[in-house]
């Protein structure tokens, strides 16, 4: 389940990054609304994750996926131009992301450390 609502969250960036974008400044009201709430949704969902996943794989697919999704839109869109080395280096995010998941940690739950104190 971690996984589902990592990636969920995932897609909750690149909403909030295409938000931010357009905005333009903060002057539109829709997609500033959208942003507030991709972005809220986005790290809920990566907080809630990092529970369960360690925060270093949970992190870096959150980025590589929203990363993937924003740079996709905006080729598609047609916002950002698209070449052979752009799509080589979207599809090595994308192997990057899929090799964290299939890697094993060895950490669960149970047998996490604790987290220091960080008062």
């Amino acid at each position: 389940m971690a996984w589902l609502i990592l990636l969920a969250s995932a897609v909750c960036e690149a909403v909030w990054a295409v938000a931010l974008d357009r905005s333009n400044g903060f002057t539109e009201p829709v997609p500033v609304a959208v942003f507030l709430v991709g972005l809220a949704l986005s790290m809920a969902g990566l907080g809630w994750a990092a529970s369960s996943l360690p925060i270093g794989t949970a992190y870096a697919v959150w980025v590589g996926v929203g990363a993937t999704l924003t740079v996709t839109y905006s080729m598609v869109t047609g916002s950002e131009g698209v070449s052979v080395a752009k799509l080589l280096f979207i599809a090595g995010i994308v192997a990057a992301v899929a090799g964290l998941k299939m890697t094993r940690s060895g950490t669960t739950d149970s047998s996490r450390p604790p987290s220091p104190d960080l008062r």
